[in-house]
């Protein structure tokens, strides 16, 4: 049988080997199934837990508006999280449990096969470059294999938190926009 992410959903949905799935809901990616462009932060938020879907809070809503700045849809990509389940409080991830999620995003990976990557923040960006900082990388595609890009961007609750940073946001998306059409990659598929 062939591995989708409708089967994937329903084997995280059943899995309990993270202990956050004690305490929080499964929150798997949503979108479109052959996206070009995937978005990966890094743990779902408490709206997140409660809806069972990524980005929906209000970073999710920035997300949104930032997408809808350069032409796009939610429906045009990919977005999910490296961990999968809401961390107490929303503190940050703990290397453990980004450790146990980390074959769950490989497989959404593998499914979707994007051609570029969207790391938000420093948790998802540390997941391909480990000593890339964001304040360095954000905005600068990284090439990582013939067909796959990296373009890190700062996590959309950093501007909610910061900002400063809004413009830089805007900003990226941008640059990603123009990285975009320049490699003539289908964001309608």
């Amino acid at each position: 049988m062939e591995l989708t992410i409708p089967i994937l959903q329903e084997k995280i949905k059943e899995w309990k080997g993270c202990v956050l799935c004690k305490t929080a809901n499964a929150v798997l990616g949503e979108g479109n199934f052959h996206a070009d462009v995937m978005f990966i932060g890094e743990a779902p938020g408490q709206k997140e837990d409660e809806l069972g879907r990524p980005f929906v809070g209000a970073a999710g809503k920035f997300l949104d508006e930032l997408l809808q700045s350069i032409e796009l849809k939610r429906e045009d990509v990919y977005i999910s999280n490296v961990v999968k389940y809401r961390p107490p409080n929303n503190r940050d991830p703990l290397p453990e449990e980004k450790e146990q999620c980390m074959p769950w995003l490989m497989m959404e990976i593998a499914i979707i096969q994007p051609k570029v990557i969207v790391p938000l923040g420093r948790h998802a960006l540390q997941h391909f470059f480990q000593k890339l900082s964001m304040t360095e990388a954000h905005g600068k595609p990284q090439k990582i294999t013939d067909t796959v890009t990296i373009f890190p961007i700062y996590h959309p609750a950093a501007a909610l938190h910061n900002g400063n940073l809004r413009q830089a946001l805007f900003d990226d998306f941008r640059a990603l926009r123009v990285f975009l059409d320049g490699k003539n990659l289908a964001t309608d598929s």
